[in-house]
């Protein structure tokens, strides 16, 4: 049975002049091939109601692409390209990606980041209080 690491890495966007909120990820997890696998990103209690955006990538000094953002309610909208076995879903302050039928290209760095400042959903407002950091 063949096995596809996946590794987790949380990042923020920010200014450093707006309240941060922290995100928390496992380091890694792994599913065999054409299994299922949900990757978990955690929301400090007090940012518990925002959204978070999900990337992946695959190589190493590759920008990151950009998966989807899962919504507090558990709504995602993905980006261009990603098929429909990516989705996302929400419970309390804990964001996920889930991967089902995963395939070999699906071994990557998973990435989830957090607006800094601001829990609005309007897609017009996410850069207000965002720069970009790792």
């Amino acid at each position: 049975m063949d096995w596809v690491p996946f590794y987790l890495l949380p990042f923020i966007f920010s200014t450093g002049f707006c309240a941060l909120p922290m995100l928390t990820q496992p380091p890694s997890a792994s599913a065999s091939l054409e299994a299922s696998a949900k990757l978990t990103c955690t929301l400090s209690s007090e940012h518990s109601s925002y959204y978070i955006y999900w990337y992946q990538q695959q190589q190493p000094g590759k920008a990151p692409q950009y998966l989807m953002k899962v919504n507090s309610d558990g709504s995602h909208s993905r980006g261009d390209g990603i098929p429909s076995r990516f989705s996302g879903s929400s419970s309390g302050a804990d964001r996920y990606l889930t991967i089902s039928n995963i395939q070999s290209e699906d071994e990557a760095d998973y990435y989830c980041g957090a607006p800094a400042g601001s829990s609005s959903h309007s897609d017009t407002d996410k850069w207000g209080c965002e720069h970009k950091t790792s």
